[in-house]
């Protein structure tokens, strides 16, 4: 049986939705503070499985958890992960993050479970010192939130070395798009990711959409990201996961297209595929944006047999007919 954390959030989700697809045993442990139990209704439309609503921080869930179901693969994604709020409230991040991964791998080891795939990020790599960025990068995490996922790597790494506790790190840039079949999506409260906010503005006529600097070093003065499809984003956790139970290895991969696009080319995209008009608002920049971050995904396709199969095109009109059935 394959254990979720944060399997009712947005990534999580749609990892559950494949696992499943795929006639995986799974048990999702979430706390539902940032999502919905509707999500876990849907997933078992699909094919049944455990929920189990709890907190990673709470010990005593957590090994309820372990004691109760028999658990031999860990995929982690319960974290709290809005950059900006990570600044203004380290204490947050560093607690949950931090000890609440710390009771889980714990348990595991109590427990003899030894394969975690981990939800990381491209924010442990800070601002780039080239690109594309590859997993040999220097890592500068530039805000607390990527300090927490560095700092989480590291503690894997240690545990490895002490406990055989195997890992893989995989490092997303950005997540884009919702479940072709339109079953679940992005539901963030408040949502902070660039293109459910610029579908949102265009569904309410009356939203400003702010736009967070545009005096960065790009060819248009707005951020560079690399968006990933969630769908392929999935695929890679189980292309992970199978490696992990044949390789019997710890890795790190970067997860993203090797393609960039500024925020005003998504804002073009999203309105040619909407056919409307967005009101914009120039604002500050946000503290700990870096200006572009676009991966190579080269490790991944060569050892996973990985590689992103949706476009960009895609994943906003999957996103945008996601936000229409809300």
């Amino acid at each position: 049986m394959i254990l979720i954390t944060g399997g009712a959030g947005y990534i999580g989700s749609h990892v559950a939705l494949k696992l499943l697809e795929n006639n995986q045993d799974i048990v999702i442990f979430d706390s539902l503070e940032n999502s919905k139990l509707d999500i876990i209704n849907t997933l078992k439309t699909i094919k049944n499985f455990e929920f189990v609503k709890g907190d990673l921080k709470n010990i005593k869930e957590v090994e309820y958890l372990f004691n109760n179901y028999r658990i031999n693969a860990v995929m982690h994604f319960a974290a709290y992960i809005r950059v900006e709020e990570s600044v203004k409230n380290p204490k947050k991040y560093y607690y949950n993050n931090l000890f609440g991964t710390l009771n889980l791998i714990n348990m595991m080891i109590e427990h003899k479970v030894n394969k975690i795939i981990f939800s990381s990020t491209a924010a442990i790599y800070g601002k780039p010192k080239y690109i594309p960025i590859d997993e040999n990068h220097p890592k500068n995490p530039i805000n607390p939130y990527g300090k927490s996922k560095l700092m989480i790597e590291e503690i894997l790494d240690d545990y490895e070395i002490a406990y055989g506790l195997k890992s893989i790190k995989l490092r997303y840039f950005n997540v884009a798009g919702a479940d072709k079949q339109n079953r679940i999506g992005e539901s963030h409260v408040p949502e902070t990711h660039l293109i459910p906010n610029i579908l949102k503005s265009i569904a309410n006529p009356e939203k400003i959409f702010y736009l967070f600097g545009n005096d960065y070093k790009t060819h248009d003065g707005t951020c560079i990201r690399d968006y990933v499809n969630i769908e392929d984003l999935a695929e890679a956790h189980l292309s992970a996961l199978n490696y992990l139970e044949l390789n019997n290895k710890s890795d790190s991969f970067n997860i993203g297209t090797e393609k960039g696009s500024s925020v005003k080319e998504i804002f073009r995209t999203c309105e040619q595929i909407t056919n409307k008009k967005i009101k914009v608002k120039i604002s500050p920049r946000r503290k700990g944006d870096s200006g572009i971050l676009i991966a190579s995904n080269e490790k991944a396709s060569k050892l996973l047999n990985w590689k992103p199969q949706r476009s960009l095109q895609d994943s906003i009109i999957t996103a945008f007919n996601w936000i229409k059935k809300l």
